[in-house]
């Protein structure tokens, strides 16, 4: 790897485009270095993973009113599918539907380092314009391997919370790239199309702050969404804001920190193979990254409240003792109210974890539908046990969160019960059953059963048999579209009305 210095440039001063990270980024897409066997069995993972929680989330509103805009697109020539039905869809549109449906319920990857991301976010764009052109399995994962790369280093390298720009500016350049690999552009053209994804994909955090609504989900797609137009538009010879990033007027002198800050961005040299999306993790629970490990270690605290005899009506207080990212973004030190309240909507209450400990505390597990009810959310010892709850950063934790060693990397938290009576029951974890390094790591198996769980009622058995048939021969697939899940009518039939929108 080769670490790139990134700051602004005065418009006045010799920054030739060689040196540009847009350019840079292009280098790397550009490059036609094979894609390794372990690289490739991991997108055939996440491919299934994205499957497995698109469908669960079919009859969804959000997922339905995207479906619906993508079915107002019919094409007659290429197209891609909308996970769930048939036919064949304008490619951006469909990158759109599919790109909600994965994201609508928080299930699946994530790779947090000085930023946050989802980079199963790449898949769906990705594989729109690939179904589209009529590309091969092996066209497919060069590019998805480009998406990973190149979302991964960027970030390692760029914090954007800390300035409140959501995470999805580092998706719009990384599908821009992949799409680059993926169709054999030239670096000139990528190097266009990402700072076009990047200059149409910023957006502030308030996506993720306050009252959470279903915008989370249609952020990332639409940042897929941008990027294929962009694409799009650089293949026809249309150009984009330059230096995108370190411009007098561009990304990192107003977006974020200041032209004072220089950002260290890791990208591979020249020939070096990708291998980013084995740095990655995906989800057993539905919910924020960070409440996985809690929600696992809530699960096993209950057994250990239940040998001692204690219900948790005894419960004084519960403490989480955690990172700054937990605190601060999911915990009370967001200092958001909604976080707290039972009528919150799902999207909120997948970022409090307050509500999700003292759910899983008291169920012993976590589930992607019942968890958010609003009847499960109204109990009413649930209610009182969830506002027992706080959180406090913890250095330790946060340095942990921050570090570069996989092995000493964490995300978890201490938990500290108090007793109405004085007494103290504690208990840590550091990375979730379902992490790498954790009690019960994903691989291949995890995930298929991951996919027939979250498909089951939704996707009849032989449509289930045919579509992981289909994934886990990607390397030879030449027809795309049998990566498409199609869910049964009585599914669709429970899909909520939509409004007559624009189209």
């Amino acid at each position: 790897m080769i670490n790139h210095e990134v700051r602004t440039h005065k418009s006045a001063e010799d920054f030739p485009i060689e040196e540009h990270l847009a350019y840079k980024i292009a280098q790397v897409a550009a490059d036609s270095v094979a894609v390794p066997q372990d690289t490739a069995e991991m997108i055939i993972n996440r491919i299934i993973d994205n499957a497995a929680v698109a469908v669960a989330s079919v009859a969804r509103r959000p997922v339905t009113s995207a479906r619906v805009m993508a079915q107002a697109h019919p094409v007659s020539e290429g197209g891609a599918n909308v996970v769930g039905i048939d036919g064949t869809y304008s490619a951006e549109w469909a990158a759109l539907a599919n790109g909600t449906a994965v994201r609508e319920l928080d299930f699946h990857d994530t790779f947090l380092a000085a930023e946050y991301s989802h980079p199963g976010d790449n898949i769906p764009p990705i594989l729109a314009v690939a179904q589209h052109k009529g590309l091969s399995g092996q066209d497919l994962i060069r590019g998805v391997a480009t998406g990973y790369e190149i979302q991964v280093n960027l970030v390692k390298g760029i914090c954007l919370h800390e300035w409140k720009i959501d995470h999805v500016a580092h998706l719009g350049p990384s599908v821009a790239a992949g799409l680059g690999t993926m169709l054999d552009l030239d670096v000139d053209t990528i190097y266009q199309a990402i700072g076009q994804a990047l200059h149409t994909t910023t957006a502030t955090r308030q996506s993720r702050k306050g009252l959470i609504s279903s915008w989370k989900a249609y952020a990332p797609s639409f940042a897929g969404k941008m990027a294929i137009e962009a694409a799009d538009r650089a293949m026809r010879g249309e150009g984009a804001p330059a230096p995108i990033w370190e411009g007098e007027d561009g990304f990192i002198a107003w977006m974020l920190h200041s032209p004072d800050r220089t950002y260290t961005v890791p990208l591979p040299g020249p020939g070096e193979e990708k291998r980013a999306i084995l740095e990655t993790y995906t989800k057993e629970h539905s919910a924020e990254y960070q409440s996985q490990a809690p929600i696992d270690l809530a699960r096993r605290m209950k057994k250990t409240l239940a040998d001692a005899g204690r219900p948790t009506s005894e419960i004084e207080s519960i403490v989480l003792h955690t990172s700054h990212h937990t605190h601060y973004v999911i915990g009370t030190g967001a200092n958001d109210p909604q976080k707290m309240d039972p009528d919150a909507s799902r999207e909120t209450l997948d970022h409090s974890i307050m509500y999700i400990f003292a759910v899983a505390l008291e169920d012993g597990g976590w589930h992607h539908v019942k968890s958010y009810s609003p009847e499960r959310a109204h109990h009413p010892e649930t209610i009182e046990l969830w506002h027992k709850i706080s959180t406090v950063e913890d250095p330790e934790w946060t340095r942990r969160y921050h570090s570069q060693d996989p092995a000493e990397k964490a995300f978890g938290a201490r938990a500290v019960i108090t007793f109405r009576d004085g007494t103290v029951i504690e208990d840590e974890m550091a990375v979730a059953d379902a992490h790498p390094l954790g009690a019960r790591p994903f691989g291949r198996e995890q995930y298929i059963e991951k996919f027939r769980t979250l498909a089951e009622g939704i996707v009849a058995p032989e449509e289930q048999d045919r579509f992981l048939a289909a994934a886990q021969n990607l390397e030879n697939l030449q027809d795309l579209r049998e990566l498409n899940v199609r869910v049964t009518e009585e599914n669709l039939a429970s899909a909520p009305h939509t409004p007559k929108g624009v189209f």
